[in-house]
């Protein structure tokens, strides 16, 4: 259950910073769908990468906790 509370504010603060990037370029004039349609392969990188590191962290505690009770 604390895992679920720690990853709620998580995504709430990058659907903000998304959504406030969004707002940002638009009022500068910077086309954002031009430049998403371009870069969107990065996101998926990022989300990779993301769950990669995430996953074997995950992992290595859950193993050290495992060698822990024994």
């Amino acid at each position: 259950m604390a895992d679920q509370r720690r990853r709620d504010p998580l995504a709430w603060g990058v659907i903000l910073i998304v959504l406030g990037a969004i707002f940002l370029f638009h009022n500068m004039d910077i086309g954002i769908w031009d430049f998403s349609a371009r870069l969107w392969p990065l996101i998926l990188i990022f989300w990779g990468g993301w769950k990669l590191y995430f996953g074997l962290k995950d992992r290595n505690e859950n193993s050290k906790n495992i060698r822990e009770k024994k």
